[in-house]
């Protein structure tokens, strides 16, 4: 048995409609349970329509990994059952030859809300981005040790005393991977560092868009903010682009990527790094370019923040329009799951407006496969992009 949360009246809509997140305006009855235990959804007449992880201190009180009429027995096959489904589509549609790293669970998207497994050849790197997973991490393991995978490492913001039981070394739970890990995608080896690296140590989510980039690089010069660890400047260069400048603040990910590129090809006469604030080298920098990419950080962390972040990529992406040659391209995108793709082409717009450009729409872009969006859950969809033809 498992604690009751119980739905004011005709507030069950929504989980009838199987979207996962309960806000607390529509709990009647809190259940007696911690912070992270499982709990069972009813309706105010004290009907079953699922399981889900409850928080007393998110304002989603629970998130909800399991929908229906019937109540399901939550063992560890049913866990690791997830995991194989998910896996699935990933060797259908992801992993080839050519492509050895690849996100596994994409928490909603594959209906584990809260967890996210990217793997990288042979290693498995887990978020835990709500409490309540902490309680399925042992069926977690088990399920990628099904899958072959042999090293897992945790990447978690909080440590609990369900992971200090399990975990092993500096987040490792299982034996350190002790080689250095390369991975190769679309073709294109990459060196990833999955204890310094920001999330889990590579953005998988732009494979795809990475590859029409090098579709169109071509004898073009390139500019990539943002760059991090060189992904979009590495597949540019791999397509034989001109000249390619790899521009991020930080020093440590410019060391990344100019490894990237010499790992590759060794293309050092025709790719250049700076370490500098990406707005400041747009703004000072008078050089245009044939195709310019502007895929920052998140400027919007949650709804209070969407103002302040709309002027950021407002700002950004006149100044990008500014520094592409007459018919060029711009790759500008935003991974703020708060900007709907509605308001990202608003920004666009006005950034365009602002400059006196005309542009046209040639691409609108999207997370790849293993980034399913779960079509229950629109709020799945983080990342939009579009490529512009700037006349």
């Amino acid at each position: 048995m498992y604690p009751i949360l119980e739905l004011k009246p005709d507030r069950e809509k929504s989980i009838l409609n199987q979207h996962p997140w309960i806000f607390s305006g529509a709990v009647k009855k809190m259940p007696q349970a911690d912070e992270g235990a499982i709990v069972e959804v009813q309706d105010s007449l004290k009907r079953y329509l699922g399981y889900g992880f409850f928080s007393k201190t998110s304002q989603i009180t629970c998130r909800l990994f399991e929908f229906g009429r019937t109540p399901v027995v939550l063992d560890e096959a049913y866990w690791i059952e997830k995991i194989r489904r998910a896996y699935e589509i990933r060797q259908k549609y992801v992993i080839n030859l050519e492509t050895n790293a690849y996100r596994l669970i994409h928490a909603e998207g594959d209906f584990l809300p809260g967890v996210i497994i990217d793997v990288y050849n042979e290693v498995a790197v887990l978020q835990l981005l709500i409490r309540g997973t902490e309680r399925i991490l042992a069926a977690i393991v088990q399920g990628l040790h099904k899958l072959s995978i042999q090293y897992i490492y945790l990447k978690t913001k909080e440590s609990s005393q369900i992971i200090e039981q399990i975990q092993t070394d500096k987040g490792w739970l299982t034996e350190p991977y002790s080689k250095e890990l390369i991975i190769r995608e679309n073709g294109v080896t990459f060196p990833i560092d999955v204890e310094k690296g920001q999330k889990t140590g590579f953005f998988l989510d732009q494979r795809d868009n990475r590859l029409l980039l090098k579709h169109y690089a071509r004898n073009k010069s390139v500019l990539n903010t943002f760059c991090y660890t060189g992904g979009f400047s590495v597949y540019a260069l791999e397509g034989e682009a001109s000249q390619v400048v790899s521009v991020d603040i930080s020093k440590d990910a410019i060391e990344t990527c100019e490894k990237t590129v010499q790992i590759n090809a060794g293309f050092t006469s025709t790719h250049q790094s700076v370490v500098e604030d990406c707005f400041d080298y747009l703004k000072h920098n008078p050089t245009q370019y044939d195709i310019v990419i502007l895929d920052p950080p998140a400027f919007a962390k949650n709804k209070k923040a969407i103002a302040n972040a709309s002027r950021g990529y407002i700002s950004l992406n006149e100044l990008g329009l500014k520094r592409v040659k007459p018919g060029g391209l711009l790759f500008t995108f935003s991974c703020s799951g708060n900007i709907d793709k509605d308001l990202f082409r608003k920004i666009v717009f006005t950034s365009a407006a602002e400059v006196g450009r005309r542009v046209r729409v040639i691409h609108q872009l999207t997370q790849p496969a293993d980034h399913p969006i779960n079509i229950y859950h629109p709020e799945g969809e983080y990342l939009k992009g579009l490529v512009l033809y700037v006349e």
